[in-house]
């Protein structure tokens, strides 16, 4: 937007002199704006690879504290809810 506000003030500008030496430029066809395509996403963005590792050094201690405390039982429950989270995550984005 403050491009376009730049140039029509140049352009405003150039047909006062213009005017001012009594110059006259016929007015050009207007023209269609071409659709500006849609902004590509900003890298960094994406926290997928991110959530990877951080489950990965979660899944460490917290599978051992459940291992010991809880057994199996506990260890399949905390890998689950790890997998769970990252599954949702990656087909939650899409």
């Amino acid at each position: 937007d403050y491009d376009d506000a730049f140039i029509e003030t140049v352009v405003n500008r150039i047909e006062e002199a213009l005017d001012a030496i009594g110059v006259r430029v016929p007015a050009p066809a207007p023209r269609a704006r071409p659709a500006r395509a849609p902004a590509p996403a900003a890298p960094g963005r994406d926290h997928g690879l991110a959530l990877a590792v951080l489950s990965l050094l979660a899944a460490i201690p917290l599978s051992a504290i459940t291992a010991i405390n809880a057994g199996l039982p506990g260890l399949v429950f905390t890998l689950t809810a790890i997998v769970l989270l990252n599954v949702t995550y990656a087909f939650g984005r899409r």
